[in-house]
């Protein structure tokens, strides 16, 4: 067996709420390739920062065989950011660009030390993961890349540093058919220990195994995704089985019971009747040794079903009955002949009207995000890189959920103060009841939105659509699915077949696209 190369003992870490995330875990993951899983809120994002050491264990350690290097959910994409920032390698080419355009401060030949060829060897990376980007490119504006390209060109850089650990945080969101197969390719070939948080059914079969964390506890398995649910498949039948045994061995002792209580109420009245007869000290006598019998049958009983009940007890927390969300998005009262959106692709117009569910598709990089901007009427909006092709609301009341959901969260506000914010003549009781819906719960409502993980921000984010007076007549969601865990997508995917307003979606994720039963699809591409 080889060495592990992360090991938690007795690791226990709570919020300065209180809120527990881990419970004395004892764990480790191999050297090979680990997928963390786990449901939305279960706490994969705080394990993560404390792999990386970002947070600290409030009791026990976290230990590892080397530094480990964090591909986030959410980097930095600010408007000053090139490929060179999300490659992590703008210092060194900086500073080599510096020494060989003449400067020789001493400064520049620290940062670049021994690599000489970074430049080459960024190139080189870049061409391997598919991304064919060319020298000059290393110097293009982040902004300018789709969300998959980024993504895919963040997880390069991670893995031309070549620390011995890597994290990669929903590595697939935003991810094109393409980019993806080139993903899971760069997964096969991984070099060192690399751990995945990942909702990704595909993406999860290229593991060596599963670490489940769950209510607190951390339990590795070995194998891929479709293993571990077998195997859970199997748990799941054998404790509803025990739970089943354990209820009728508690209904058997209540009816024994029952029947005891029966035969001592019996036994006394027969014995008030003979007592009648017989001198008085001889009736007490009988009488006390009648209430001692029956206290201990009673007392024997009592045990017997008090340890029936703690068995069903222990075999109910071995049941898999796992919290799910509880949406239902508002009325909009949209006639179905309203005129919602009008879109013009390439020249073809297409009008979305009444209660109607379109997609955009197409592959990274062909103006999908842009074009919903375009609708949505967002500040930035630029023009689309296809041309004739546009799009224009024909409603102002739009709910609209970007791809990256820091654009909608404050992250030094509550969230309670954030729905609040969005929903202000919405009573308290009634922001929070919706939160609880959606699982967002407890002292979690009021801990700022930095501290959620993505699945738990897009939860809030709707949150705030469906509080939104007066409700949108047309839902914009750019990849929905991204961070979300697969009973939440589920649910998802029946609530919006039940909305009864206009809906576009723009998401790579086929099968969720599939079970819209979408209207129409829209095409981007370069033909």
């Amino acid at each position: 067996m080889t060495t592990p190369s992360i090991v938690l003992t007795d690791c226990s870490f709570a919020w300065p709420d209180g809120s527990v995330v881990l419970e004395r875990v004892s764990a480790a993951f191999g050297s090979g390739r680990t997928g963390l899983v786990g449901a939305n809120g279960a706490g994969k994002s705080t394990l993560v920062r404390l792999l990386t050491g970002d947070l600290v264990p409030t009791r026990g350690n976290v230990s590892t065989t080397g530094p480990v290097d964090l591909l986030p959910q959410r980097f930095v994409r600010g408007p000053d950011h090139t490929v060179a920032d999300l490659l992590g390698v703008r210092e060194r080419l900086d500073a080599l660009h510096a020494i060989l355009g003449g400067d020789a401060d001493p400064h520049h030949f620290d940062v670049v030390d021994d690599d000489w060829d970074i430049e080459a060897r960024a190139i080189a990376a870049l061409d391997e993961a598919g991304l064919e980007l060319a020298v000059a490119d290393l110097r293009r504006p982040v902004a300018t890349l789709s969300g998959g390209q980024a993504v895919l060109t963040a997880v390069t850089g991670v893995r031309l540093r070549g620390l011995p650990i890597a994290v990669l945080d929903e590595p697939t969101n935003d991810l094109d058919r393409r980019s993806r197969g080139l993903l899971l390719d760069l997964v096969d070939r991984w070099r060192g220990t690399l751990v995945i948080v990942s909702h990704d059914r595909e993406l999860l079969e290229h593991v060596d195994e599963i670490a489940e964390l769950r209510d607190g506890s951390l339990r590795t398995f070995g194998g891929t995704w479709s293993a571990f649910e077998e195997r859970l498949s199997i748990e799941h039948t054998a404790a509803e089985r025990d739970l089943r045994s354990a209820e009728q061995v508690l209904r058997a002792e209540r009816r024994q019971r029952v029947e005891a209580e029966t035969t001592i109420a019996r036994r006394a009245k027969a014995g008030e009747k003979s007592a009648a007869s017989m001198p008085k000290i001889l009736a007490n006598a009988r009488r006390n040794r009648a209430e001692a019998t029956a206290g201990k049958l009673r007392s024997g009983h009592a045990d017997a079903e008090s340890r029936a009940r703690e068995h069903v007890d222990a075999a109910s927390r071995q049941v898999r009955n796992d919290d799910t969300v509880k949406l239902d998005l508002p009325n909009p009262g949209v006639p179905a002949a309203r005129r919602l959106a009008e879109f013009t692709v390439r020249g073809r117009t297409t009008v979305l009207q009444g209660p109607e569910r379109f997609a955009i598709v197409g592959a990274n990089g062909m103006g999908k995000t842009t074009l919903l901007e375009r609708l949505v009427g967002a500040a930035d909006t630029r023009p689309h890189p296809l041309p004739g092709t546009d799009a224009k609301a024909l409603t102002d009341r739009i709910g609209w959920l970007p791809q990256c959901r820091e654009d909608l969260l404050d992250d030094d506000r509550t969230v309670l103060e954030h729905v609040a914010g969005v929903a202000p003549t919405v009573p308290t009781r009634d922001v929070r009841d919706a939160l609880a819906r959606l699982l967002v719960r407890g002292a979690v409502v009021d801990r700022p939105t930095r501290t959620l993980s993505g699945g738990e921000r897009f939860r809030v984010a709707l949150a705030g659509l469906i509080l939104a007076q007066p409700s949108p007549q047309l839902l914009v969601l750019d990849e929905p699915t991204n961070d979300l865990d697969m009973a939440t997508t589920d649910h998802l995917v029946d609530v919006l077949r039940a909305w009864r307003g206009g809906l576009v979606v723009v998401s790579h994720d086929e099968l969720f696209l599939d079970r819209l039963r979408l209207d129409a699809r829209l095409v981007l591409d370069t033909l």
